[in-house]
């Protein structure tokens, strides 16, 4: 935050901004990357003739700093887009009603990269280790996509390929290297990684399907929770997806007003 006010010196500043959310929103962010988001701002500031940044203009500036440029001119159908916005209000609607979850901040299915839309979590504060429950917590809200998508269209698409990958990943390190199965125990099982020269660790055909059957029971654990949580509030669901479909993307406030006028309460 300290970083952000020092380049935030340079401009003018809309009294509407909140440089700790800005933080929050940035983990991981080196300080020319900081420097980038707060310089972008000030170029869209100044092509849109307003006469100070706002926190808008800082938030379309963060999320092409860290996701690449607006794809307004990529080519997709309606069908697509449809299956987008209830993926990405699935991922939302599940972590939302996640007692423990990082709160929702803002859903799109504007492109971004290889994206064709994005969740946001923000988390509210900083964290150095992960406890099981909130780590089973984003196994589920991964899921929530390809969930919404089975429950809505019964078929599913490629488009929770990189989900899939990140559940996969963490589910085994869970088990493999934290030691959060009971039935594996507090162990450590290096699997092979031939791109970072790590041979693997020798272990016994059964020791190794014990794993896979615990990381399989683990994922399908997360799968249940979150299909309870879709079809328990399908009006929600087809709310927030019906938003996004007309307005592109939707802040933390215009979800929160979704959910309490179908019935729906917070985690």
């Amino acid at each position: 935050e300290k970083i952000l006010r020092v380049h935030a010196q340079k401009i003018k500043v809309d009294q509407d901004v909140e440089w700790t959310t800005i933080a929050k929103s940035t983990p991981g962010f080196s300080g020319a990357q900081l420097a980038n988001m707060v310089n972008e701002a000030a170029l869209l500031t100044a092509r849109s003739g307003m006469p100070a940044v706002t926190m808008s203009v800082l938030e379309q500036a963060k999320d092409k700093v860290m996701m690449g440029a607006e794809r307004r001119s990529m080519i997709i159908t309606e069908k697509e887009k449809k299956i987008t916005a209830y993926h990405e209000a699935g991922h939302a609607l599940v972590a939302w009603f996640l007692p423990g979850s990082d709160p929702v901040h803002k859903v799109t299915i504007i492109p971004r990269g290889r994206a064709l839309g994005l969740t946001m979590q923000l988390p509210q504060e900083e964290k150095y280790s992960q406890d099981r429950t909130y780590l089973f917590n984003n196994l589920c809200t991964l899921l929530g996509g390809r969930l919404a998508e089975e429950i809505v269209f019964d078929e599913i698409t490629t488009g929770a390929g990189n989900d899939i990958e990140r559940v996969s990943d963490i589910a085994r390190r869970m088990v493999c290297e934290w030691g959060m199965s009971s039935e594996i125990g507090p162990v450590t099982f290096h699997t092979s990684d031939p791109l970072h020269g790590q041979p693997g660790q020798i272990m016994s055909e059964q020791t190794a399907r014990a794993i896979d059957d615990e990381v399989k029971k683990l994922i399908q654990a997360a799968y249940d929770q979150a299909r309870e949580i879709l079809v328990a509030h399908r009006q929600v669901l087809e709310a927030l997806a019906g938003a996004l479909l007309e307005r592109e993307t939707i802040s933390r406030d215009e979800i929160e007003h979704l959910v309490l006028e179908k019935g729906g309460e917070h985690a």
